[in-house]
């Protein structure tokens, strides 16, 4: 199977249905901007985070496939028989779970930061900067194409981003910088 199909030279697309689209379709920009945001964990995970969160970003880019391949698929013809492809209520609460652990390790923020820090805090910052781009992205696309879940995963997903790149930041010992 080659790389190039030639389909998409005009600009289209099909989605997971067969539906071909413009690559301008709020649809395609949504789950593309799912793929910038798991592309933005593989880059912090190359910056040598600890190993929990390495792990989580890898947990969470699995996750991520998930997603885009949900808001590919109109018919929702995958979801129903692909076990992989769940995001739920369980989910949202092994975010909110690494949330509370990681944040019991940082003092906590009486002020406005600045995204920096360590290599792999300030790559958090920004994979945090592009899941709220994302998140932008699913609203736009509406009720009525997003389940409720799919959107309070994104918005977790960011606060645990932010929450991720405290950590390593305080882990490497590199202050946080007051806005």
């Amino acid at each position: 199977m080659k790389i190039y199909t030639k389909t998409g030279d005009s600009g289209d697309t099909s989605l997971f249905d067969g539906t071909r689209v413009r690559k301008t379709d709020p649809r395609v920009v949504a789950y593309g901007d799912v793929d910038e945001l798991q592309a933005c964990l593989g880059v912090a995970r190359a910056a040598k985070l600890p190993q929990d969160l390495d792990d989580m970003c890898l947990s969470l880019q699995r996750d991520l496939f998930a997603l885009g391949a949900r808001l590919a698929d109109p018919s929702h013809k995958i979801a129903k028989r692909v076990e992989k492809i769940v995001i739920d209520e369980a989910s949202v609460a092994r975010l909110e779970g690494w949330i509370d652990r990681l944040d019991l390790e940082v003092p906590p923020l009486r002020h406005f930061i600045l995204s920096d820090g360590c290599p792999g805090g300030a790559l958090l910052h920004l994979a945090r900067t592009v899941c709220r781009r994302a998140e932008r992205s699913v609203l736009l696309l509406g009720t009525d194409v997003v389940e409720p879940v799919v959107v309070i995963y994104v918005n977790r997903l960011s606060d645990l981003l932010f929450t991720m790149a405290r950590a390593a930041n305080h882990r490497g010992a590199y202050p946080e910088t007051p806005w």
